[in-house]
């Protein structure tokens, strides 16, 4: 179970401004901490075979956040941490933009790259953010990946009704 002290050190947010990696992991750096780690995903050139020139991201904020930070608590009961940040971007990114970020810190590394893995794993399948792709074949929306969670989210924006899955190998 988690103090207060130690839920002060937890920031998860959605947020429209580049995400800087340096202040993430500072959010969660503390003197008991010998771990710290990161994982950063970055929008990438391609996906299923097509050129992507960029992403645009939209969520419904208020249960973004609020699944995000069900997450925090979920690593916080598994694993002991000293903090947790969780991120995604919102908005139109460019190719080599992240677009999510997670920063755990704890004692030890298993600790924190078990808890940072499991964390990514479950934002992707439980937090109600939609991906548009820009790109060589026109843009299309990408919902989350296909988890009972994902069934329960709200639909995406208005006139996202054709939009395709993402399966795991999208990832």
């Amino acid at each position: 179970m988690a103090t207060q002290t130690e839920t002060a050190l937890d920031y998860c947010a959605l947020v429209d401004d580049p995400i800087d990696l340096n202040d993430l992991a500072a959010r969660v750096r503390t003197d008991a901490a010998g771990a710290l780690a990161i994982f950063s995903g970055t929008v990438r050139n391609h996906h299923e075979g097509r050129q992507v020139d960029g992403l645009e991201y939209e969520a419904y904020g208020p249960m973004a956040e609020s699944q995000m930070k069900a997450i925090a608590s979920e690593i916080r009961s598994r694993w002991r941490l000293e903090g947790v940040a969780i991120l995604h971007r919102t908005g139109h990114l460019e190719v080599g933009e992240i677009s999510v970020a997670v920063a755990v810190s704890a004692a030890h590394r298993r600790e924190a790259l078990e808890a940072c893995s499991h964390a990514i794993d479950r934002l992707k399948t439980s937090v109600p953010i939609w991906k548009r792709e820009h790109g060589e074949a026109g843009a299309g929306w990408v919902i989350g990946a296909a988890s009972p969670s994902a069934a329960l989210a709200p639909s995406p924006p208005a006139g996202r009704a054709s939009a395709r899955r993402r399966t795991k190998a999208d990832a």
